[in-house]
């Protein structure tokens, strides 16, 4: 397989062969599973609530914006780790200190923000 086209045949082929596998397994697990349903089988089953009523239902906003809260800090975290690396490397010192301190100046002004409009309390 030369050639411009041959490495794209080789991609082709291995993909190809990525699918069979896949689909030949999917296959045979269809095959030698037993199949036994029962109503109770067949019910809508959710973290182990029976499903009563319709199936919309309200969440609290609350929710979300601790998943933001995560979030920010997740970002936080991810950023902390290069800038541990790049502080001590010569040269950077100071600079990387006093863009870090903005950094976290941001991350707690957000805190501060959320903490006044009474977000982070739980009740």
């Amino acid at each position: 397989m030369d050639g411009y086209f041959g490495s794209y045949a080789l991609v082709a082929a291995l993909l190809a062969i990525g699918v069979a596998i896949v689909a030949g397994a999917l296959s045979i697990n269809r095959l030698l599973r037993p199949s036994r349903p029962t109503p109770e089988k067949l019910t809508t089953y959710e973290c182990g609530v029976d499903p009563v009523g319709d199936g919309w239902a309200q969440s609290q906003v609350r929710y979300y914006v601790f998943t933001y809260l995560y979030v920010v800090f997740a970002v936080d975290a991810v950023f902390l780790f290069p800038w541990a690396t790049v502080f001590d490397t010569t040269g950077y010192g100071m600079t990387t200190l006093m863009e870090m301190f903005v950094f976290l100046g941001f991350i707690a002004l957000g805190i501060l923000y959320a903490w006044r409009k009474r977000v982070l309390t739980w009740t």
